[in-house]
C-alpha cells in the first residue's frame, strides 16, 4: 500500500510538472483539461499494470512441495488474538488514514450543507437550460450543476456578463470535474498534489468560460473584474466567478494570443512519460519475487545474480540429460527428490509441529548444492529440509552467455498435518469415560447445552458451537514463555458439561504443557449452562475442541 501511494504521488509530480513547465501558459484549453483529468486518473492506475512484455521473470522458484500427514481443523490462534476489538485489529497507518478520510467526508458534507442552506434562503427561478438563485444581501456569484448563484447586489449592467461567464460552466458540466477531485480529496486527503490538481482545474474553468462568454466587449469585461471587490464563497468544488486570486491570470490569458496550432505537438510528451511510467512498474523488483516476507523465508537477495527463471540453460538433474524441456524436468525430479527422502520428523508429530518452511540454496558452478538457508515455524521441521536439498545430487552446471554460473533457487515445503478429525476426537472421547457410564458425546445429545445467551436462539446447537469459539477467542492469551521459546501446535481440549451445567473434568493433550495449561484456563471460564437433555432428561455430555497456537 505504502508502495502504491508513493508511486501514486510520484507520477502526479511528474505529470503536474509537465503542465506548469509546457502546457500552462497555451491557449489550448480544453485540452488541457482533458490532460489534468486523464493524468491524474493515469496516476491512479499505472502503478497496478503490469506489462509482462516489458518484465523481467524474477525466481519464482519451484512449486510449493506439500506433504501431508494429519490436521485438525479449529479454532486458529496467534499471538495478538486476545484483541478483539475491531478497532484493535487495524494497523495503525490505515487508522489514521480511515479518520482522515471519515473528517474529510464530514467536511464535504458541510459544504453540500452550505450550498443547501444558501438555496433554501434565496430567490430560485427556474429557467430552460439553469436554475437561476438569487443570493440576498451578496455580491458573490458561482455555478454548482445547472444551479446559477447571482448575489443580489450585483449590479445589473454586470448580471449579463456574468451570468454567460457562469452558463458556460454549466453546459460543459464544470462541477463533475471539481466533484471528481473533491471525492479523491476524501480518499488521498494527505496528498497535496490532489489539491494542486484541483486548483489547476478550477483555472482552467475561468479560462474556459471567459474565452467562450466573452466574444465582443473584452474592454467592459476586465473593468467589471477590477472595479468590484468581490467576495467568495470559500467552497473548492463550486465555479466561483469572483476569485480575487484568479482575477490577473483571467485578464492575461484574455489578452493572450491564440496558441498556434503546432504546439499542440507538446501532448505528444505524454507518450514517452507514460511508457516510461509503464517500464518502472512493469520491471520494478516486486517484494514477492525477490524476498520472502521475513515470517515466512529468508532474503534472495544475496543470490540474486542469474535468476533460473532468465538462466540461458538449466542446470541438468541426472535423468535429463535427453529431455526436451530441461527445466521442466528439473523442476519434477526436485519435487520427486523431496518426496522421496522426506521424512517428517517423530517428535515435530508428537508436539503437533507444522508449517511452511521457506528455503533457498544455490547451484554453483561445479553443479554442487551449497549455502543452503531456510526459515521456518521450527528447527525440526528446518533441520528435515536442510538434510533433504543436502541429498541433492551433484548436476551439469547451468550456463548463461555460455559461460557456466552459480544459480539460486527457493522452495517452500508445507509440513503439514492432516488425518480425520472425527475419528480423533472419538478416539479421545473413549479415553474421557473415567466417570463411568452415561456420558454422551456431543454429537449424540437429543438437545445440545443452552449457552447464556442462546436461550432464544433458533438453532441452539449452532449457537452453542458459536459461542464457545467467541469464549475461546476472547479469553486467549498466547503465554509468552511459549512465544519466547517458539512453542506452538494443537491442544486437544476435553471437557464435561453434567447434569447441572457445570463444566467438569477439563483433560488436554497437546505439545506443551504450557500450552495445555492456557487451553484448560481459557476452558475453565465457560459459564454455567442449561444442561442438555436426553430422553427428556438433564444429561452428561462430553465435548472436544481443538485449539491451535500458531506464532505469527
Amino acid at each position: 500500500m505504502i508502495t502504491y501511494i508513493l508511486e501514486s504521488l510520484a507520477f502526479q509530480l511528474v505529470f503536474l510538472l509537465t503542465y506548469d513547465l509546457f502546457l500552462k501558459k497555451e491557449t489550448f484549453f480544453q485540452w488541457n483539461r482533458a490532460y489534468l483529468l486523464g493524468t491524474f486518473a493515469l496516476s491512479l492506475i499505472l502503478p497496478w499494470v503490469k506489462i509482462q512484455a516489458l518484465q523481467t521473470t524474477m525466481p519464482q522458484g519451484l512449486e510449493t512441495t506439500t506433504v501431508f500427514l494429519s490436521q485438525l481443523n479449529g479454532v486458529v490462534l496467534g499471538p495478538g488474538a486476545e484483541e478483539t476489538s475491531f478497532l484493535d485489529r487495524i494497523p495503525w497507518p490505515y487508522l489514521i488514514l480511515a479518520i482522515g478520510s471519515m473528517l474529510a467526508t464530514i467536511w464535504f458534507v458541510y459544504k453540500l450543507i452550505q450550498i443547501s442552506r444558501l438555496r433554501r434562503k434565496s430567490i430560485v427561478e427556474n429557467y430552460k437550460d439553469f436554475t437561476k438563485i438569487t443570493v440576498p444581501k451578496s455580491t458573490s456569484a458561482f455555478s454548482f450543476f445547472r444551479n446559477v448563484f447571482m448575489g443580489e447586489e450585483i449590479k445589473r449592467d454586470k448580471e449579463a456578463n456574468i451570468l454567460a461567464h457562469e452558463l458556460v460552466h454549466v453546459k460543459q458540466w464544470h462541477t463533475l470535474d471539481l466533484l471528481f477531485f473533491e471525492l479523491a480529496r476524501i480518499v488521498f486527503w494527505f496528498n497535496p498534489l490532489v489539491y494542486i490538481y484541483q486548483n489547476r482545474l478550477a483555472e482552467l474553468h475561468e479560462f474556459i468560460a471567459d474565452e467562450k462568454a466573452v466574444k465582443q466587449n473584452k474592454a467592459a469585461h476586465y473593468e467589471m473584474l477590477l472595479s468590484e471587490a468581490f467576495n467568495t464563497q470559500h467552497i473548492s468544488f463550486v465555479n466561483q466567478f469572483f476569485n480575487k486570486s484568479l482575477i490577473k491570470k483571467r485578464i492575461v490569458m484574455l489578452q493572450k494570443k491564440k496558441s498556434k496550432a503546432v504546439w499542440q505537438l507538446k501532448y505528444v510528451l505524454l507518450l514517452p512519460l507514460v511508457l516510461g511510467m509503464l517500464v518502472y512498474t512493469s520491471c520494478e523488483t516486486n517484494k514477492e519475487d525477490t524476498e520472502l516476507d521475513s515470517a515466512d523465508g529468508v532474503s534472495l537477495a544475496v543470490a540474486n545474480e542469474i535468476p533460473f527463471g532468465v538462466i540461458d540453460e538449466v542446470p541438468v538433474f541426472p535423468g535429463c540429460e535427453n529431455a526436451e524441456d530441461k527445466r521442466a524436468c528439473f523442476q519434477e525430479k526436485i519435487q520427486a527428490h523431496i518426496r522421496k527422502h522426506f521424512n517428517y520428523p517423530d517428535e515435530a508429530q508428537a508436539f503437533g509441529i507444522q508449517g511452511r518452511v521457506s528455503a533457498i540454496f544455490v547451484m554453483d558452478e561445479e553443479g554442487n548444492v551449497v549455502d543452503i538457508n531456510m526459515r521456518g515455524p521450527h528447527e525440526l521441521l528446518e533441520e528435515e529440509t536442510k538434510r533433504i536439498l543436502a541429498k541433492l545430487p551433484q548436476m551439469q552446471p547451468g550456463k548463461h552467455e555460455g559461460k557456466t554460473v552459480k544459480v539460486p533457487f527457493s522452495i517452500p515445503i508445507t509440513f503439514r498435518l492432516q488425518g480425520n478429525d472425527e475419528e480423533e476426537i472419538n478416539k479421545e472421547i473413549q479415553k474421557f469415560g473415567e466417570r463411568g457410564d452415561g456420558w454422551v458425546p456431543f454429537a449424540e445429545i437429543d438437545e445440545a447445552p443452552v449457552f447464556p445467551g442462546c436461550e432464544n436462539a433458533a438453532d441452539k446447537r449452532a449457537c452453542f458451537l458459536e459461542s464457545v469459539q467467541n469464549h475461546v477467542r476472547k479469553h486467549f492469551n498466547y503465554p509468552k514463555e511459549a512465544q519466547e521459546k517458539g512453542v506452538q501446535g494443537r491442544v486437544a481440549i476435553m471437557f464435561g458439561i453434567d447434569a447441572d451445567g457445570d463444566i467438569v473434568d477439563i483433560k488436554s493433550k497437546g505439545p506443551s504443557p504450557i500450552l495445555e495449561a492456557e487451553a484448560q484456563r481459557i476452558i475453565a471460564k465457560l459459564p454455567k449452562m442449561e444442561p442438555a437433555m436426553q430422553d427428556g432428561k438433564p444429561a452428561d455430555v462430553i465435548f472436544s475442541i481443538p485449539i491451535t497456537f500458531k506464532l505469527k
